[in-house]
């Protein structure tokens, strides 16, 4: 069964006598729950009540791929909690992820229900502050249809590859590996470069390096990069004769060495852009040695909020898997503001 939204406006809200925000996350709804008032009931799926069972593939190849999307074990009290409260609600804001996932976990909970769509409305949460669900509520949309669709064509090819290829490595390989969407294009690409690096042939060269000091710092590191007319140490002539890189080496330490000449030029860096997914976890394995499991983990709950004394329970990032560089404009104008208070307005 699909679900047709029709565009309407929600009601006003000096008729609304109570809202019902469904979130994924237990967190999340406590930090909301702080901010919003009592007229709001804020619940949580705890993550996907509805997906395909474990034990099975659930795909029907024969019937356009149809998916056997069925209750999760252990989620039926939660799907009640949320029948209950959205029986006594005049409208119900889904609040999960903003991204294919949450879609799928909004449109499913409507489905399973059969909540009257007139009630129905999406809000997408990007930052768990309150300027930012406020506005996010006064500004309320429709399920999108197109992107749950993608959802669940996501995992109807996972469970594919995963279910229909798995085995066969098992046979010819051995038991215990799997196969998947994405782990084995990822192992590909892994033994492609695998093979170039074996396939490379190494070559020994010499770079010749002076540490130049004239009594008082600071210590000027140099790099031979010609010897008379003809230059040195560069990918096109590199120095690949041990003897005569020291034979260099010893004619320079017999050598007075001084500065001919001197060139300013002014550079213009700029910074960085926002993380996005794949940056963040980049970042944080290079600098931290974090995991991916462990940035996304900390990330999470940066996102859904932290405890700061008086300002309550506050989030800190917008939200954490995103493919966009874009800035809110709020978040550029609160940036713009610390700088001038920081260090002045020249630095605007």
């Amino acid at each position: 069964m699909k679900l047709r939204w029709k565009k309407h406006k929600p009601q006003s809200e000096e008729f609304m006598t109570k809202s019902l925000i469904i979130v994924e996350s237990p967190t999340k709804a406590k930090t909301i729950s702080r901010i919003l008032p009592k007229e709001y009931e804020v619940l949580s799926s705890n993550g996907h009540v509805i997906d395909l069972p474990a034990k099975e593939l659930a795909v029907d190849t024969e019937k356009g791929f149809t998916l056997k999307n069925m209750v999760i074990p252990g989620k039926r009290k939660i799907l009640s909690q949320i029948s209950k409260a959205a029986k006594d609600a005049d409208r119900i804001l889904l609040a999960s992820d903003p991204d294919r996932e949450g879609e799928a976990i909004a449109v499913m909970i409507v489905r399973h229900l059969k909540i009257p769509e007139e009630k129905v409305f999406r809000v997408l949460f990007h930052e768990i502050t309150k300027k930012g669900i406020l506005k996010a509520i006064e500004n309320p949309g429709r399920p999108d249809e197109l992107k749950f669709e993608a959802q669940q064509a996501r995992r109807a090819i996972d469970r594919l590859v995963g279910y229909k290829v798995s085995p066969v490595l098992w046979k010819k390989i051995k038991r215990g590996i799997s196969a998947g969407r994405v782990q084995s294009v990822a192992l590909r690409f892994v033994c492609e470069r695998e093979k170039e690096i074996c396939a490379f042939s190494s070559e020994d060269y010499w770079l010749i390096f002076s540490h130049l000091e004239a009594g008082r710092p600071p210590v000027i590191k140099a790099r031979l990069v010609s010897v008379g007319s003809k230059r040195v140490g560069g990918t096109k002539n590199r120095l690949s004769d041990e003897s005569r890189a020291l034979e260099i080496q010893a004619q320079l330490r017999k050598e007075s060495h001084s500065i001919t000449d001197v060139q300013v030029k002014k550079a213009r860096r700029s910074p960085a852009p926002p993380f996005i997914t794949s940056t963040l976890q980049q970042d944080a394995a290079r600098k931290l040695r974090f995991t991916a499991k462990r940035t996304m983990m900390i990330a999470q709950q940066l996102y859904e909020g932290v405890a700061l004394g008086k300002a309550g329970t506050t989030g800190l990032i917008t939200y954490m898997r995103t493919d966009s560089l874009r800035v809110s404009d709020d978040a550029i104008e609160g940036a713009r503001r610390e700088i001038a208070r920081v260090f002045g307005p020249d630095y605007l």
